[in-house]
């Protein structure tokens, strides 16, 4: 008399045990993101930031991106980098200052020694402009909350204000800025220099000398604040 089997195990074993055993992808995702070690400190505090965000609509923007631009870098090391938003290649890969202008600003910090593992680069906006387009005063109201709270997180010992834009929101002015350059002013306590946008200097290379004073500013700042601080994961 041959074996009797359970029309349940039959039921199974007709799927193969590959496919028994591979969860939903929902569940793998909730997974993934549960076993997600979040970094302490700053590090992690940034993490848990950028986590947040991840989703915002709160803007027109968000339903025009492809990807938001958090920022990138050192957010340990005390040096914040503001632009003013995502352009389009950018907003192709997630990354801020990768395109023309982005090459443009490491041989500027390069200068003066700081590649982009000292340095954090945000922006304004999180999200492209159409067309590339100056942030609204509503867009960076709102999104300028999410530098805030970066700014916040970092406490960096200067902030370094690239273009108009950047700097009359930082600033909260509307002084042009070839009267804002030159001379170091606040946020939040936190001293900003500021300078020309890398777009700028593109259009108009006449811009680069005043650029390259700022820059020799920038350096003998940091050399006296004693910039960049060495992150804490580099003393074990």
């Amino acid at each position: 008399m041959g074996k009797v089997i359970d029309p349940f195990w039959a039921a199974v074993a007709s799927f193969g045990a590959d496919q028994i055993l591979v969860l939903p992808e929902w569940i793998q995702r909730k997974i993934e993101v549960e076993q997600t070690i979040i970094p302490e400190g700053i590090t992690g505090e940034m993490a848990l930031l950028e986590k947040e965000i991840s989703g915002c609509m709160k803007c027109d923007l968000g339903s025009t991106r492809k990807n938001i631009v958090f920022g990138e870098g050192n957010s340990e090391a005390g040096i914040l980098i503001v632009g003013e938003g995502p352009g389009a290649t950018e907003d192709e890969t997630g990354k801020p200052f990768v395109g023309k202008s982005g090459k443009l600003l490491d041989k500027i910090f390069a200068s003066i020694g700081l590649g982009r593992e000292k340095l954090f680069i945000a922006n304004i906006v999180k999200c492209r402009p159409p067309n590339n387009r100056a942030p609204s005063p509503s867009e960076s109201e709102i999104c300028g909350k999410y530098l805030q709270r970066q700014i916040e997180i970092m406490k960096p010992g200067i902030i370094v204000a690239l273009g108009a834009s950047a700097a009359r929101t930082l600033l909260n002015t509307r002084t042009g800025i070839g009267l804002l350059r030159g001379d170091f002013h606040s946020y939040m306590g936190t001293p900003v220099l500021v300078t020309y946008h890398p777009a700028a200097l593109l259009r108009s290379p006449a811009l680069k000398r005043p650029v390259w004073e700022d820059m020799k500013k920038l350096k003998s700042f940091m050399e006296e604040a004693g910039l960049p601080r060495e992150s804490k994961g580099n003393n074990d």
